[in-house]
């Protein structure tokens, strides 16, 4: 038994967590009832990344800060406009595709209708704004990771003073927090095998038939996005070849971010691929968190799709103008996704009003968005989560290219 058990730490995680995918999946179809329990692995999973997720933001970004030299270079202005850049990247990708592969959808009244979105992009930047100065102890509880980043990054600034011994110490929580979300990042096989069962078990695939142009559009506009543009900004980056460091990216983050459906629970994962990769712990610290809230490439795929399968299916024109306008739209409001209840569907009700479609009939656009939930959601999130390592990485790498040192990338 004790050599099983090593063969199998042996094996990469990445191979592990398809093995999970793969048992998970022949139990929800062979023996859903009598496995039932299996589902408990996926829950405790993905709730041991969200507890430990905020208080390692919070003191790896603190710490980071604290101890930060003046002088020391960084490239969190290059990781920044290559988020905002990569944003309204995608939104312009979603409204080309869905010029060029037009989808109607119909329309009736759906789950939708008990949601209230945003009344507009100003109640969106509100959001964001209150959300700044939460109070640390409920934004540390409630995961809100604007408040938990505006005060570590105060306490960290404010802390650059202090005694060596105090620096010390919080870089030794740090540390330590660390070790955790290594514990908790080897047991991903077993909550992807959880995860899979539940979703396999409770969702089928039969109601997204109805929806499957709709979700073949959503579906290529991301794949898109992840295999040909993410790539093309990379190579501007760093100049040499960058799909094994794309597809690494998408197997060890995007694949964990898939199942557990959540940026911010998936942290852990890419701060544990940034270490990998020798990224400077004092830039992806910050830049990782920083990504899970504004990088939203899949987010403004989704607002744009969807807003202009309603404006399809209801015979409004559009102009090359106006949809510019809505690429610029969809990326700002993506960005705010994280601080709004029910993420990027949410905002579709905004994006649908530059068109004056009215709000009880974009709320049924997003009643088709929960349908469709299931799946869209889980490769939004993978598209949203890998790009904050991607954006991270290349923004280093362009400066180790620089300097002349050689960039070699292990394969996942």
């Amino acid at each position: 038994m004790k050599n099983l058990f090593n063969k199998w730490n042996q094996l990469s995680l990445v191979k592990r967590i398809i093995a999970g995918l793969v048992v998970g999946t022949l139990l929800a179809i062979t023996v859903p009832d009598l496995a039932q329990p299996v589902s408990i692995f996926g829950s405790l999973f993905v709730g041991a990344l969200k507890s430990v997720a905020p208080i390692l933001v919070f003191f790896l970004v603190m710490s980071a800060i604290s101890q930060h030299e003046k002088g020391q270079k960084t490239n969190m202005k290059s990781v920044v406009t290559l988020y905002l850049v990569g944003t309204f990247a995608a939104g312009l990708v979603a409204v080309v595709g869905s010029f060029m592969f037009p989808v109607a959808i119909k329309l009736g009244a759906g789950a939708g209708n008990s949601v209230t979105p945003p009344a507009g992009v100003v109640e969106v930047l509100k959001s964001l704004l209150l959300n700044v100065v939460d109070n640390p102890i409920h934004a540390l509880a409630s995961a809100n990771y604007i408040g938990i980043l505006s005060w570590a990054v105060l306490l960290g600034v404010a802390l650059k003073n202090a005694p060596l011994t105090t620096k010390t110490m919080i870089s030794n929580f740090s540390d330590a927090l660390s070790q955790v979300v290594k514990w908790v990042i080897n047991l991903a096989p077993l909550g992807i095998m959880g995860l899979v069962f539940s979703t396999v078990s409770e969702n089928g695939i039969g109601s997204m038939v109805d929806y499957g142009r709709l979700l073949g559009l959503l579906l290529g506009c991301m794949f898109f996005m992840a295999l040909v543009v993410n790539p093309l900004i990379a190579f501007f980056m760093i100049r040499q070849n960058p799909y094994p460091l794309v597809i690494k990216c998408l197997k060890q983050s995007g694949i964990t971010a898939f199942f557990t459906r959540s940026s911010a629970a998936n942290i852990p994962v890419n701060m544990e691929l940034c270490e990998e990769l020798g990224l400077e712990k004092d830039i992806y610290s910050v830049s990782i968190p920083l990504g899970a809230t504004i990088n939203m490439a899949g987010a403004a795929i989704t607002i744009s799709v969807l807003t202009l399968a309603a404006v399809n299916t209801l015979g409004i024109q559009v102009d090359m103008g106006t949809a510019l306008i809505l690429s610029i739209l969809s990326a700002v409001s993506a960005c705010g996704a994280s601080g709004v209840a029910g993420g990027s569907l949410l905002l579709i009700p905004l994006a649908c009003s530059l068109f004056g479609i009215q709000n009880e009939v974009a709320m049924q656009v997003v009643a088709v968005g929960f349908v469709i939930g299931v799946i869209q959601d889980s490769v939004e999130t993978g598209l949203n989560s890998s790009t904050d390592v991607l954006f991270t990485a290349v923004a280093e790498m362009s400066e180790w290219r620089k300097q002349g040192k050689k960039i070699a990338i292990k394969k996942a």
